[in-house]
């Protein structure tokens, strides 16, 4: 019984861990590839005039929703940005930060 409550004890405390180190994650690929343009953090506004903050997203729509669009390749409204595709781990990281710059 005590193993089985150290380890559910353990995997709690490593789930935060686990969601942080995503979410830490998405915010390097967004700086890398996303802040050029779009407004990233909590306060920073957009170069780009036609690009969304990412701490606007959900008032549009669920930010899990851009899941495939990562995926296969986001395409924009305005033309200059570029179509950008990502692998499934990426994908997950980036929909991780995504959700934790959304006003709660």
């Amino acid at each position: 019984m005590r193993v089985r409550l150290a380890i559910a004890a353990f995997m709690l405390a490593t789930v935060p861990a686990a969601a942080d180190d995503l979410i830490s994650e998405g915010r390097t690929l967004a700086e890398e590839n996303c802040a050029r343009c779009h407004a990233i953090g909590a306060g920073d506004e957009s170069a780009h005039e036609d690009a969304p903050a990412f701490r606007t997203l959900s008032a549009k729509y669920p930010v899990a929703s851009l899941e495939e669009a990562l995926a296969e390749g986001i395409v924009s409204g305005h033309p200059d940005m570029p179509e950008l595709a990502f692998p499934p781990e990426q994908v997950a990281a980036l929909i991780a930060y995504l959700e934790s710059v959304q006003p709660h």
